[in-house]
């Protein structure tokens, strides 16, 4: 608040041309967001590993996609791993963010890996990347994607102690989606 204050004054010595009068009525810029990915939604994470970030998504894939990617390569790709619970569920949660040339091969890519059978990214656990003991197989519970421009998010999902949900799973992956967001903040 008193940075504002001291703005504004500092704004109306300006307008008045150093004279002491304000003639004009300071405008605040509105505050930064304080909106935390990791909480902002339904269920709230605990980052587990990452954001790791990487410029071969060939060499961080598996199955078709490596290929896929070696004809097509990513400009960068950013995963994390993350942790929810509701009740007596817990979720481990992986979020790949990938960033293609063009919005066309983000689309491609999309396609690509909204098909069953045709691999993925690796998921942290999957690579060794992170050490996490009776974690779940990600890529065996739910899977859930989106694309934005040249962005394509790609959330896969599986509750540990073997815990079946399927209606919480799906509404866990489709929420951490927005994790894509904590993957852009914590890069580099």
């Amino acid at each position: 608040m008193g940075v504002a204050v001291v703005a504004g004054c500092v704004w109306g010595l300006i307008r008045s041309g150093g004279g002491g009068g304000v003639t004009g009525t300071p405008e605040t810029a509105p505050p930064p967001s304080t909106t935390n990915p990791l909480t902002s939604g339904r269920f709230s994470y605990e980052v587990v590993a990452g954001p790791t970030t990487a410029t071969d998504c060939s060499a961080n894939s598996y199955g078709d996609m490596v290929e896929w990617f070696a004809e097509r390569p990513c400009e960068q790709v950013v995963r994390g791993l993350y942790v929810t619970e509701e009740g007596d569920a817990r979720a481990l949660v992986s979020v790949v963010l990938v960033t293609m040339p063009d919005e066309s091969l983000a689309q491609q890519l999309k396609a690509v890996t909204d098909t069953d059978g045709t691999g993925n990214v690796n998921d942290l656990v999957r690579d060794g990347t992170a050490s996490l003991p009776r974690a779940p197989v990600v890529a065996r519970g739910r899977y859930h994607s989106e694309v934005e421009g040249r962005e394509v998010t790609i959330v896969e999902t599986d509750f540990f102690d073997e815990h079946t949900d399927p209606d919480l799973l799906h509404d866990i992956s489709v929420d951490a989606a927005r994790l894509a967001d904590h993957l852009r903040d914590g890069e580099g």
